[in-house]
This record gives C-alpha cells, sequence and structure tokens, in this order.
C-alpha cells in the first residue's frame, strides 16, 4: 500500500470510493474533488492498494474558523481492505502535515448513531468532546452543522511543538 496525495487523476475513483459509504458519507462533485486535489491535497491523502486500486481516503483541511485545527470531513476504506490499518496510516499522514504547521488538534464529527465510526475514531485515539446530551452513551452536540444537524464530536490533540 502506497500512500499519496489526492491528484486530479484520481477524482472519478475517489467518487466511486466515497460512494460506498452512504448513508454516512455523500460524495461531492468533481469540482469540490478538484479543488481538494488542487489546494488541500496535503491533508487529502489516499491509500493505494494493488492494481492502483483506492484502498481508502481522507478527505481533510486546517479549519478557516481556527488554523489550529485541521478537520477531517470523510474518510472512507474500501469495504476490501478494511481492518489492514488503512485509516491509521492516512490518519498518519494527516496528522505529520497538522505538526509541521504546529497545529493544536484534529477534529471531526460523526452522526450520533454510528457507532462503527465511534468505535474507529476511539481506536485511533480521538476522544469523543462532551456535548449537551447523550445518545446510547455517546456525547453529542446539538445543531454542531446547523440547525437539526446534531453531531458527535471527536478530537485528537496533538503534541506541542
Amino acid at each position: 500500500m502506497i500512500v499519496t496525495p489526492l491528484q486530479t487523476d484520481h477524482i472519478d475513483d475517489v467518487i466511486q470510493l466515497m460512494q460506498l459509504g452512504k448513508p454516512s458519507i455523500s460524495a461531492r462533485t468533481r469540482s469540490d474533488y478538484w479543488l481538494y486535489a488542487s489546494l488541500f491535497s496535503s491533508t487529502c491523502p489516499l491509500a493505494i492498494g494493488e492494481g492502483d486500486a483506492i484502498a481508502g481516503a481522507i478527505i481533510a483541511f486546517r479549519s478557516q474558523d481556527d488554523p489550529a485545527d485541521v478537520y477531517v470531513q470523510d474518510v472512507m476504506i474500501h469495504p476490501d481492505y478494511r481492518r489492514q490499518g488503512i485509516a491509521r496510516a492516512l490518519l498518519n499522514s494527516v496528522q505529520s502535515r497538522a505538526e509541521k504547521w504546529s497545529c493544536q488538534r484534529i477534529y471531526l464529527t460523526s452522526e450520533p448513531e454510528n457507532h462503527t465510526a465511534h468505535s474507529a475514531w476511539t481506536n485511533l485515539g480521538f476522544v469523543n468532546v462532551p456535548g449537551d446530551h447523550e445518545i446510547e452513551g455517546i456525547s453529542v452536540i446539538t445543531d454542531f452543522k446547523g440547525p437539526g444537524r446534531s453531531r458527535a464530536v471527536y478530537e485528537l490533540l496533538l503534541p506541542r511543538s
């Protein structure tokens, strides 16, 4: 497996990969992925498996609200490649970039009912941020992504440089 930045020639394959994540992940448009590849490729790593297949992808960027944060928008590992350490390798790539920028944390959000994601994030060292209520033991922040879009928020604090 090779970890490499998202490039424009990967866009169609990344869209197909992200479509496998329904309903938790919605594939973005071709123009969105073109922007990610053109402007944010250092925090949008891909895992390339056998036969140049896209085994996994992370779409992340430095937060515009707080430049000390990197926000992970999407994480998708192809079902044929799960449980092989690919998410960890991709997150390590994002973390390395964030540390070079002297960022303080990486964060992401998830639907509270997505228990598989909750297990993955906590196993990768993320902490569920305290919210204003809990759903089945997962802390949730009401309207985090706008009205009616409550989310579980997870953070990974980075070492101070």
